[in-house]
C-alpha cells in the first residue's frame, strides 16, 4: 500500500492513502491548496516523517502517529469482548501473536486501567492467554493479572492511567524555533554571524514578501514569511533572545489596546485620542 505525506498550506501535515478522497471529496481542498511532500509504501518512516514535517512547519503534532491510528483501527476491528474479569481476543491461540504484534502501540482498556501494547505485554498476553471454553477460535486473559504484570514493571510500566498511579507525564516536544536555533548553531551562524547581516538579510526577505504580495504568489509568500521567521529567530538569539519571548512581550502591550480601523489600518486610541498606529 503506498502512503501519501501531504501538507495543506497553513493548516497541517497528515498522511492518507487516497489523495483525492481524503483532501478534495472529504475535505474540500482544491489541488491548489495543498501539495504531496513524499511518498511510501514504508508506514514507519512515512509515520515518522510526519511528525518531524509537523516539527519544523511549527504545527501541530499528533499525539499518535498514523502508523498508530491505523494500528488502533485494526484493533478496534477486532471487536475485543472486555469484561470485568477477562479480556477475550477474537483468534485461537496459535494465531494471536501475529494479530497482536500487528497493533502494537495501541491501548487497551479494561477495569483495572488503559494500557499500551508493547511487544512484551504481547509476549505476555500469548504466554499467558488460554482457548475460550465457549468459542475454541477465541483466546483469552484475566484482566488482574495483567495488571500485576504491568505494575510490576515499575515507573516505565505500559499502564498509563492506572487507577492507584499518576498519569505519566508526556514528553515534551521542541518546537520549531529549538529547531531553528539548533540549525543555526551547527551552521556557525551564532558564532561567526552578526546582527548587522541578519538585519540585512531580514530586508531582503521583506523584499521578497513585497514581491509576493505584488504578483499575488501564494507559495512565495508563504515561503518569505518562513524565512523572515527564521531571521528573525536567529537575530533575537544573537542579542541572547527568544523570538518566542519577543512576541509575547508584544502581545502583553497590545492585547488590551484599543482603537479602530482607519485606511486599512489598526490605530489605537488614548483617552479616546488616536495617537498612534500599529
Amino acid at each position: 500500500m503506498k502512503y501519501y505525506l501531504y501538507h495543506i498550506y497553513g493548516k497541517k501535515i497528515g498522511v492518507t492513502c487516497d489523495i483525492k478522497d481524503r483532501l478534495t471529496r472529504q475535505q474540500g481542498y482544491g489541488y491548489k491548496e495543498y501539495e504531496v511532500l513524499d511518498s511510501s509504501d514504508d508506514i514507519d518512516y512515512i509515520s515518522n516523517k510526519e511528525i518531524e514535517l509537523q516539527k519544523i512547519h511549527g504545527y501541530r503534532v499528533d499525539r499518535q502517529s498514523y502508523k498508530e491510528l491505523v494500528t488502533k483501527y485494526k484493533l478496534n476491528k477486532m471487536v475485543l469482548n472486555v469484561t470485568e474479569q477477562t479480556t477475550t481476543f477474537p483468534f485461537p491461540l496459535n494465531k494471536l501473536k501475529g494479530n497482536l504484534m500487528d497493533t502494537l502501540g495501541v491501548k487497551m482498556d479494561n477495569s483495572f486501567g488503559k494500557y499500551v501494547l508493547t511487544a512484551d505485554l504481547c509476549n505476555w498476553i500469548v504466554k499467558n492467554a488460554k482457548t475460550s471454553m465457549y468459542n475454541p477460535a477465541r483466546s483469552f486473559i484475566y484482566n488482574k493479572a495483567m495488571d500485576e504484570y504491568c505494575k510490576s514493571l515499575g515507573k516505565k510500566s505500559m499502564a498509563m492511567e492506572h487507577k492507584n498511579q499518576p498519569e505519566e507525564v508526556e514528553v515534551e516536544v521542541p518546537n520549531v524555533y529549538d529547531l531553528i536555533r539548533k540549525w543555526a548553531d551547527d551552521r556557525g551562524i551564532y558564532r561567526n554571524g552578526d546582527t548587522k547581516t541578519q538585519f540585512v538579510k531580514l530586508m531582503e526577505e521583506a523584499g521578497e514578501l513585497s514581491r509576493s504580495i505584488l504578483k499575488n504568489d501564494r507559495d512565495e509568500f508563504i515561503d518569505a514569511i518562513g524565512d523572515m521567521m527564521v531571521v528573525l529567530t536567529n537575530l533575537a538569539a544573537l542579542e541572547g533572545l527568544k523570538v518566542e519571548d519577543c512576541v509575547v512581550s508584544a502581545y502583553d502591550v497590545i492585547k488590551s489596546r484599543q482603537g479602530k480601523m482607519v485606511n486599512n489600518t489598526f490605530v489605537k486610541e488614548n483617552n479616546n485620542e488616536i495617537i498612534a498606529t500599529l
